[in-house]
């Protein structure tokens, strides 16, 4: 297969009916959708995905030739696993390569899981030749501390965590705590006409964070296509004509039916620079708190750098928010590019 021989891979594990095709149509959805839900108790994860999530995410996904950049692999015309690649340029000027692989468990240990990660690497070593080497150029991939034969993979192919993330809920509605908005500021329903002013200040607030790029910047186009896009539950505060800061929150419907409970995300957590260290981050987690409760929810979540320079793991452990799992961001050098 040409997307195969144009790259110099390792020979494929000499498993019987075991064969690797690049994507085909949009059935290839459901297929890997099929692969994530399979893995889902083994590694402990709750992403509840479907094929109509899956084609979103490609088609947003930025630096990814889907005919190029994924390769499934197959046992007798079954579909079994998947990887993908994609690359940005942080902020920073580092460019980073990142990928993610996916594999039935009853497939794994068998070098398949290797197989589809070096095809992401040669793909990306690749790419990067073409790329400005007046930077560093890392791979990364990421996985959850309970996607062990993640881990172990990662860590034998020469990867180390580079930052670590939580996952933290709040199990209960109850008992809010008390936090005013600080003087001059107030908080405004979004309307369409604000939601590109709601977008260029998230990207503006989380430009000095850790990993940053514009590749991911909040995009009006990537709301409206999120069926659970709901501006009515955001918290979105104003100075004047300035958005000082806001909390993006949401309800993800099919998770919480797969798993029989009434969660909503508290998420996009930002204040803007010069409204900061004055209480304003805490005042609108609260007030979308209480927000997710008079929507019927009985809990919530979010998700926080846990080296957050701005104190943010603290904020929220300040309002009531414990860690329930860990993930981890994973990295290697690309080296001898020249």
């Amino acid at each position: 297969m040409q997307l195969i021989m144009s790259l110099d891979l390792p020979e494929a594990p000499p498993i019987p009916g075991l064969s690797f095709r690049g994507f085909q149509s949009e059935a290839d959805f459901s297929k890997m959708t099929d692969v994530i839900q399979a893995s889902r108790e083994v590694d402990h994860l709750d992403w509840v995905d479907d094929a109509q999530s899956l084609a979103r995410f490609y088609a947003h996904l930025v630096n990814f030739d889907i005919s190029r950049d994924l390769l499934l692999a197959e046992v007798e015309g079954q579909v079994i696993g998947y990887a993908f690649a994609t690359w940005f340029a942080e902020t920073n000027g580092n460019y980073i390569h990142k990928h993610k692989g996916f594999l039935l468990p009853a497939w794994r240990r068998r070098g398949i899981g290797r197989y589809l990660l070096r095809f992401c690497e040669e793909r990306q070593r690749q790419v990067a030749s073409q790329l400005p080497q007046d930077f560093a150029h890392f791979y990364e991939s990421s996985a959850y501390d309970t996607e062990y034969a993640a881990e172990a993979l990662l860590r034998s192919e020469g990867y180390q965590p580079v930052r670590h993330f939580y996952v933290m809920l709040r199990p209960d509605l109850e008992d809010i705590p008390e936090a005013p908005l600080p003087p001059g500021l107030e908080v405004r329903p979004a309307k369409p006409e604000h939601y590109q002013l709601v977008c260029d200040a998230n990207n503006e607030a989380f430009h000095d964070h850790w990993g940053h790029t514009s590749a991911y910047d909040l995009t009006v186009e990537k709301f409206l296509d999120n069926p659970d896009f709901d501006p009515s539950l955001w918290r979105v505060a104003w100075d004047g004509d300035q958005v000082a800061g806001m909390v993006l929150s949401y309800i993800d419907r099919k998770q919480n039916a797969e798993y029989n409970r009434l969660r909503g995300w508290t998420e996009e957590i930002c204040v803007r620079r010069p409204w900061r260290q004055r209480g304003l981050a805490r005042a609108l987690i609260v007030l979308s708190l209480h927000a997710l409760k008079e929507r019927g929810m009985t809990e919530a979540a979010l998700t926080v750098d846990t080296d957050n320079l701005t104190g943010a793991l603290r904020l929220y452990e300040g309002v009531g928010f414990r860690p329930v799992k860990r993930f981890s961001m994973y990295h290697k050098p690309l080296a001898d590019l020249r």
